[in-house]
């Protein structure tokens, strides 16, 4: 009987100091943002972005640090990017490794010189 009563009492204590622990951080469970919900919000911001290559942009997210690696078209969606995932709740850092990509405008075929017409022969009076 004691052995039970002294497993039934540090469960309980287990459980209040593990339920108590997120009252020490200073956060609540609603105040709780994981990690897979800020990876949600920064692709989202990454694809609708008008200038990214959201196919192009990678997102890893651990314990609210974001990582981006890729590639962009310019310096300047890089940090619009940076800008608006650094603004989200939870977010402690943004690291880009992204790297500036010059586009390519699509490559024409050349247009080749159009043919003479050759001049036939006038025909020989016979």
């Amino acid at each position: 009987m004691k052995k039970v009563f002294l497993m039934t009492a540090l469960m309980v204590f287990g459980l209040l100091l593990f339920s108590g622990s997120a009252a020490l951080a200073g956060e609540t469970a609603g105040e709780y943002i994981d990690d897979s919900t800020m990876h949600t919000q920064v692709t989202a911001i990454v694809v609708k972005d008008p200038d990214a290559h959201y196919f192009k942009i990678g997102v890893t997210v651990t314990q609210g640090d974001v990582v981006l690696p890729g590639f962009v078209n310019s310096k300047i969606t890089e940090e619009r990017l940076m800008a608006k995932i650094g603004e989200i709740k939870g977010v402690k850092s943004v690291k880009s490794l992204l790297k500036v990509e010059e586009v390519k405008e699509k490559e024409q075929p050349k247009e080749q010189p159009k043919e003479q017409p050759k001049e036939q022969p006038k025909d020989q009076p016979r």
